[in-house]
């Protein structure tokens, strides 16, 4: 036996470091959702540009999951990690240039959201030198982890820090492959995936990113901190094994679920339902491990509020991951997708999940961190109870809108037409809905603030200067073997006794490579037939490439977040196709970097948009929607009319899509007058029919030859569907129509 101690201290300076970020960011991002729900309710509170929906709208997602759960994360791990290895992290340079780095990170988003820099990738939306900047950190934040367990003073390490490892590991990996672009500006590229292909890696890595960064982390927070919390042991080892590999495994497999009724291939879609189904199993697993390391304590969760947000939370994370395999289902999605039972899904997962076990661990946290007692356990009573009422309003209403949705949309009269043919019937029926969703999202915050307060009134109560302990272990001594089951157990005792995963908890390496093994076997079952069989994305001969204006009017929409609110991906359902036109096929997109297929229909579906309206229409509507529809909730554009196109950046923007494999024909060298010629003839459609004059170097020429071209290359005749890909696209500018339905 070693008899030498070790002395060493924990670097708690970086946990408060990530403490007050998380509750700085919290209340941002919350207040921004706060912002938009008023504005779906209440258009006129739509400030453009920048203010507006559809530029606000991944602001808040941003900031709620990488800065405020991110932060969260971190701060709980690096408090865990340290006393779970009995050990200082191995380099304070690194843990601060984490924290420095992501910060900075979180400030850049906050800025280039709002301006409209975006890729246009659910939870992947910021642009490539961000990106390179979040790679760059999360190897800072990699390397400074996987060193730390080699220093480890501890044998094995605890199930909080399984679940912090994979989390570190799968992370990495989505956030390079999703984000694979060709730069064509400082803050502008394109996917190099298109249509099929990136919505296939976005769903891989949208529905994984939340698994990997707002499930598996947190439930690493959940085994070390509630137990903590309760002063009770987890209640099942061997669950909490199975719990991990189970989850880690089959997770991955799972986002297609999010492309039902799609353009994607039906195999993937039906592979990603059953392994979603699947997961019910080790979710509800995980939720059952932890409510029952509660077991002889409950007389404590109606003492402690830190035990109510724990008890909170790791129900909603059971609500919720039983859900989320239930919305996997075909049929039920066929009903939900689209629509704002969605939206309540999430946020069950956010508000419940997430938020409440940040704020117990927080809670937890302060008194040890700031060595002063609590300041008020009355207030963080009061903060629970105002925050769960606002969760139930919040979901409630959602829940609500999100089914009144699905089921007007599939409505048939008794003459076999539409019900709501007018899609702003069904949105003027959810305005009732999206009010009390205020009410709840206002409570929620209100019992933010009320943490908030709660928290910095005890770091005032801390002490001049904070007591550092210091700690003694004995160091790591790897030269005793690692004991072994009783000998003459057999193989079969020995794998149910699980004593082969306690010699896996004393190799971190090893360990680490079986979750990057099990994350990358799933991830390539599904990803090589995707892109290795060109069969499964069959090419329609009549599709051609977006002209150049077409293509900066495209990068416009995606610019001011149209995407947010409108699809471009009409289901196979009569419903939908009585309503939009005809369902949407793979071969459309092919040339679409990155695809705009869309997750939510605030607005109707635009796949079939060309040709349905006038130019001038569209002017009109971007100007003011309610001087089309009186009733519309659209923010206003009328800036477009006045901003200028930037026709000299569109060559490069050409040559970008070039390089990715769009043919292009003459537009490689003429792409700049090409789209001027082709703006002259919109402007003068415009003008002939009554619009304003002048518009032809305006952004509301390149935004209206975008619209009129959707949908329109499958309704041409045979004879045009056969001309020459090369040329067609891109010397013919898209049909100008002088009448609409």
């Amino acid at each position: 036996m070693n008899a030498r101690l070790d002395s060493f201290s924990y670097d708690d300076a970086i946990v408060r470091k990530f403490l007050f970020a998380t509750i700085i960011f919290g209340l941002v991002g919350m207040l921004v959702g706060l912002i938009i729900a008023v504005q779906l309710a209440y258009p006129a509170a739509n400030f453009g540009p920048i203010f507006a929906f559809g530029r606000l709208r991944p602001l808040h997602t941003n900031a709620v999951v990488f800065a405020f759960a991110g932060n969260a994360w971190f701060c709980g791990a690096y408090y865990a990690t340290q006393r779970l290895l009995k050990t200082r992290m191995w380099s304070d340079k690194l843990s601060n240039f984490h924290f420095w780095g992501w910060q900075a990170i979180i400030v850049a988003a906050a800025i280039t959201l709002p301006l409209g820099y975006t890729q246009a990738k659910e939870y992947a939306e910021l642009e490539w030198p961000i990106d390179v900047a979040i790679l760059i950190v999360w190897v800072a934040f990699a390397v400074n982890y996987f060193v730390t367990l080699t220093k480890r003073r501890e044998r094995h390490i605890y199930v909080a820090i399984w679940f912090f490892i994979a989390s570190i590991i799968t992370v990495a990996v989505l956030h390079i492959f999703n984000n694979l672009a060709i730069p064509v500006g400082p803050l502008k590229s394109y996917s190099i995936y298109a249509g099929v292909q990136d919505a296939f890696m976005q769903w891989w890595y949208g529905h994984n990113a939340v698994a990997f960064f707002l499930t598996t982390p947190f439930l690493g927070l959940m085994y070390y901190f509630l137990p903590k919390a309760a002063d009770r042991p987890v209640f099942s080892y061997k669950l909490s094994i199975l719990h991990f590999w189970s989850l880690v495994f089959l997770y991955i497999w799972a986002g297609p679920h999010h492309l039902h009724y799609t353009a994607l291939p039906d195999w993937a879609s039906t592979l990603g339902m059953v392994f979603s189904v699947m997961l019910i199993a080790p979710s509800w697993g995980g939720m059952i491990n932890g409510l029952l390391t509660l077991r002889g304590a409950w007389h404590k969760v109606v003492e402690e509020p830190v035990l109510k947000f724990f008890v909170l939370a790791v129900t909603a994370y059971g609500m919720s991951t039983f859900e989320g395999p239930v919305l996997s289902i075909k049929t039920v999605n066929g009903l939900a997708h689209y629509t704002d039972w969605i939206i309540a899904h999430v946020h069950t997962g956010a508000l419940g999940w997430n938020g409440f076990l940040t704020f117990g661990m927080i809670y937890w946290l302060a008194p040890r961190l700031f060595q002063a007692p609590l300041f008020s356990k009355k207030l963080a009573e009061t903060h629970f109870w105002v925050s769960t009422f606002g969760i139930l309003l919040y979901v409630a209403s959602i829940y609500s809108a999100g089914i009144t949705q699905g089921l007007m949309w599939r409505a048939f009269d008794e003459t076999g037409r539409l019900q709501f043919p007018d899609f702003i019937e069904t949105t003027m029926r959810l305005m009732p809905m999206y009010w009390v969703r205020v009410a709840g999202g206002t409570l929620y915050l209100a019992g933010t603030v009320i943490f908030i307060y709660n928290i910095v009134m005890t770091w005032k109560r801390r002490p001049a200067a904070y007591d550092v302990p210091v700690v003694t272990a004995a160091p790591l001594d790897l030269s005793t073997p690692e004991p072994h089951a009783p000998a003459g157990t057999g193989v079969y005792a020995r794998f149910v006794g699980l004593g082969w995963h306690r010699r896996w908890e004393g190799m971190p390496l090893f360990f680490s490579v079986m979750v990057l093994v099990a994350v990358a076997v799933a991830s390539l079952f599904e990803i090589i037939p995707t892109f290795l069989i060109k069969s499964n994305v069959p090419t329609i001969a009549s599709v051609k490439p977006y002209t150049p204006l077409e293509l900066a009017g495209r990068d416009l929409y995606i610019r001011e977040g149209c995407f947010n609110c409108h699809s471009q991906m009409i289901r196979p359902f009569r419903f939908e196709t009585e309503r939009y036109g005809d369902y949407s096929k793979p071969g459309e997109s092919v040339y679409d970097h990155p695809f705009l297929w869309g997750s939510r229909r605030i607005g109707p579906d635009l796949a079939r948009e060309g040709g349905k309206y006038p130019a001038l229409w569209h002017v009109r509507h971007m100007e003011n929607p309610r001087s089309i529809s009186p009733k519309s909730i659209m923010p206003s554009y009328p800036f477009l009319l006045t901003n200028r196109t930037d026709f000299d950046g569109i060559q490069k923007r050409v040559d970008a899509m070039a390089m990715l494999g769009v043919p292009y024909g003459d537009a490689i060298n003429h792409a700049n007058q090409m789209a001027r010629d082709q703006a002259a003839l919109v402007a003068a459609d415009i003008e002939k029919n009554g619009g304003p004059a002048g518009l032809a170097d305006k952004e509301i020429t390149a935004l209206v030859a975008y619209l009129e071209r959707l949908g329109t290359d499958i309704r041409q005749p045979a004879a045009t569907a056969a001309a020459p890909a090369a040329t067609a696209a891109a010397t013919t500018p898209a049909p100008l129509k002088a009448g609409g339905n």
